[in-house]
């Protein structure tokens, strides 16, 4: 027992040690770099004056070692590159924190709490402090005022009336956990903290939740992820699917009275999720993407990632999912052959139907030690939409056939500029592995057209140790340090990554269609086992086809 009351001091003197080793850097240094590493749980936000995305913090796991970040870099998005900023006196490394930014003094990033984690990540210790980056003179500032909220990571933060206004969020000790709903401001002219006690019946405590805020000053809050202990050692996880008003009758000022109200909206709601990503779009929307629906078996928990988007619209308070129309100029390019008017007016068709329920789809990925991992996705749309049949069908399918798009993820960071949303990097699982990304995206929010890819994902990164029955008290500092480390290839990456099948193989010279043919059978026995009993056998062949071309492509 004592060994665990010692655990939050050993975590603390590791902080202490790297700030100061950040308190060595005495200048700021600027400089171009490649795409930052793969991460998750960091903080994207966008310059109030400036084209450019400012990344912080984040986390890292290879299988054994948990590794925390406080870099900042600034993605220029006219030169599609990215910068280095190092700063003196950064806050801590982190990850779950918030940012916001306001437009004074040519514009302040800040940021509030989050946690940071021993480097076998079974320690956490959460933050409470609060941060300024001044973003044109480049300096951090330490913003020391009491009366703020406990140590926390998960919450949620929105500038609103010179306030920032943070909710919810949890703590976790190597004992037990909390999850909070309560709501604190703080003054960004008084540099004052306090705590609201809006009126009402508002939110149970959650973390990861959406929240907005409203050209009226107030705040919209939904979903979110919580778990109870129901008893010893069981935990029970619950997906929010609710909606609340946060609202003043003032100002917006602390001393005015704030309330809760449950908002039922109208439209089609996001699917159950954790994990969800968030940003402000244009025309007075929310927007989230992508999150993960786990299923909680006895011994294991199963994922369905999502690469969707949702948008709140406020002032009509309706839910719909955002649908690709297509890039106007390349659906006549599509078109092939001497049906090519007739499968026109069938793109048009596909475009006006409204979205199908949820269609199973299954991607493969090959790693670089050639480990082919299954990624089962649940899309909101049919999945003609996603890959083209080289089948009778073709008419069927949808101007978004060709179109890249982000792969399916939870915890990305999302930033929106000019109307263009940014999706950075983000996590999905298979089986026991994870898969830490660093790939950036945009898409037009104005146009919803077409996924731009402004980054690719580098294989390279991919690094997967599996866990070692040996001690780790080697170097503590370097793994949770969050050096380079993480980009060397390692040899020690899984091989049989649970048995998964090995897929049937692409011969040399084999075209496409010959491949399928050889193999369809087996693809199609493969998309069944995937889809269920119960799926359409056009549907399992359409998937069965798309798993095949993927694999093929990725083969040759």
């Amino acid at each position: 027992m004592a060994d665990l009351l010692t655990n939050p001091e050993d975590l603390e003197a590791l902080i202490a040690e790297f700030q100061n080793l950040d308190a060595k850097k005495t200048q700021v240094i600027e400089s171009s770099c490649p795409p930052p590493s793969p991460r998750l749980n960091g903080s994207l936000s966008a310059h109030p004056e400036k084209d450019e995305l400012i990344l912080f913090g984040g986390e890292y796991f290879n299988g054994q070692k948990t590794y925390l970040y406080n870099e900042l870099y600034v993605y220029n998005i006219r030169k599609n590159s990215w910068s280095k900023v190092e700063i003196p006196n950064p806050p801590p490394r982190r990850c779950a924190h918030q940012a916001a930014v306001v437009p004074t003094a040519g514009g302040q990033l800040w940021v509030f709490g989050g946690e940071f984690a021993s480097p076998n990540g079974e320690q956490f210790y959460h933050y409470k402090d609060l941060w300024v980056l001044h973003l044109a003179t480049k300096t951090w500032e330490q913003i020391k005022a009491s009366g703020g909220p406990s140590g926390r990571s998960g919450h949620r933060m929105v500038a609103c009336k010179r306030q920032l206004i943070i909710f919810g969020g949890f703590h976790e000790s190597a004992r037990d956990y909390i999850y909070y709903n309560d709501v604190y401001a703080f003054n960004l002219d008084s540099f004052t903290w306090s705590k609201l006690a809006p009126s009402g019946i508002g939110p149970a405590p959650r973390s990861g939740c959406q929240m907005a805020t409203t050209p009226e000053g107030g705040i919209i809050i939904y979903g979110g992820y919580s778990k109870q202990r129901i008893k010893k050692d069981v935990d029970k996880g619950t997906l929010h699917t609710d909606m609340f008003l946060l609202k003043t009758e003032g100002a917006g000022r602390e001393e005015d009275k704030w309330a809760w109200s449950r908002l039922n909206p109208s439209g089609v709601k996001p699917t159950p999720r954790s994990g969800f990503s968030i940003a402000i779009g244009p025309n007075n929307r929310s927007l989230l993407f992508g999150g993960v629906h786990d299923e909680e078996e006895e011994e294991s928990i199963e994922g369905d990632f999502f690469n969707d988007i949702y948008f709140y619209d406020i002032g009509k308070n309706r839910w719909f999912p955002g649908q690709l129309k297509g890039p106007k100029s390349e659906k006549r390019k599509r078109r092939r052959g001497r049906q090519g008017e007739a499968e026109g007016a069938g793109d048009e068709e596909m475009e006006k139907q409204p979205p199908q329920g949820p269609v199973e789809i299954v991607k493969e990925v090959v790693a670089e030690d050639g480990t082919v991992m299954t990624i089962k996705q649940v899309i909101s749309g049919p999945a003609e939409e996603k890959e083209r049949s080289e089948s009778e069908e073709d008419e069927e399918d949808g101007a978004l056939g060709q179109q890249v798009e982000p792969c399916p993820r939870s915890n990305a960071m999302l930033a929106v500029k000019h109307g263009v949303l940014y999706v950075y990097g983000g996590m999905f699982e298979v089986g026991d592995r994870q898969f830490t990304l660093s790939d950036l995206y945009s898409i037009d929010l104005h146009k919803m057209e077409e996924w731009k890819v402004l980054v690719e994902m580098d294989p390279k990164a991919q690094e997967w140790l599996e866990e070692s029955e040996s001690d780790e008290e080697e170097d503590d500092m370097e793994g949770a340090e969050g050096g380079e480390e993480e980009e060397e290839s390692s040899e020690e990456e899984s091989e049989d990554e649970g048995g998964e099948e090995q897929h049937p193989s692409v011969q040399p010279d084999e075209k496409h269609a010959d491949y399928l043919s050889r193999t369809e059978q087996y693809w199609i026995k493969l998309a069944r086992s995937n889809m269920g009993p119960d799926a359409k056998e056009k549907k399992v062949v359409k998937v069965a086809h798309a798993m095949a071309k993927t694999f093929y492509e990725d083969s040759v």
